[in-house]
């Protein structure tokens, strides 16, 4: 079972704080089965690091922490859990990121790490893409959230996932099991 309650920003940030980008609007956006795409924004304090969450509502997720993000940035967290999480995005191009041969693509998409293999995870498992310039593709983006391996981890794996898309943040919540149903979607149009 899957509980929706990641917070976002529905406010315009603040002067002293990172540009949101272009005024994107996301066309058709669909959660995993199961999940309710929440944006409601409650300011929680200074921004906490590694929870896929804009704590301090200002449009940007977990900035400030070492994690690189842009005006579409997808981040998942899940603490200190054993499991083998990835977060594919795929591209309007039907690029993947990261794929079998890069952590990049020539369109400006990057994966940062790939928790819990790389240093500097250091028991906080996030995965992070984003896209480094300020007009991204047009087309149909999927972000999908994968347990590729539990590696003993409590069962079902807790995973926040956070989108970041212009100036507008949202998520949800989910609770992964190996099986069938592993792999989760979060998908819309960017017009």
């Amino acid at each position: 079972m899957a509980i929706a309650v990641l917070a976002s920003c529905s406010t315009a940030p603040p002067a002293s704080s990172p540009v949101p980008g272009p005024n994107l609007q996301p066309t058709n956006l669909t959660a995993p089965p199961g999940t309710t795409l929440v944006q409601a924004c409650t300011p929680t304090g200074p921004e906490l690091c590694f929870n896929a969450i804009d704590d301090n509502c200002n449009g940007v997720i977990d900035e400030g922490c070492g994690e690189p993000t842009g005006v579409l940035q997808f981040t998942i967290a899940w603490g200190d859990s054993p499991a083998d999480v990835n977060l594919t995005l795929v591209t309007p191009a039907q690029e993947r990121v990261p794929s079998p041969r890069s952590r990049s693509t020539p369109t400006g998409f990057h994966i940062d790490r790939d928790c819990p293999n790389d240093e500097g995870c250091g028991g906080q498992n996030v995965e992070n893409v984003y896209f480094d310039g300020l007009d991204p593709p047009r087309g149909r983006y999927k972000a999908e959230i994968d347990l590729a391996d539990p590696h003993g981890a409590e069962l079902p794996v807790k995973v926040r996932f956070g989108a970041r898309i212009g100036g507008r943040v949202l998520g949800f919540d989910l609770e992964l099991t190996p099986g069938d149903d592993a792999k989760k979607t979060f998908a819309f149009d960017l017009p």
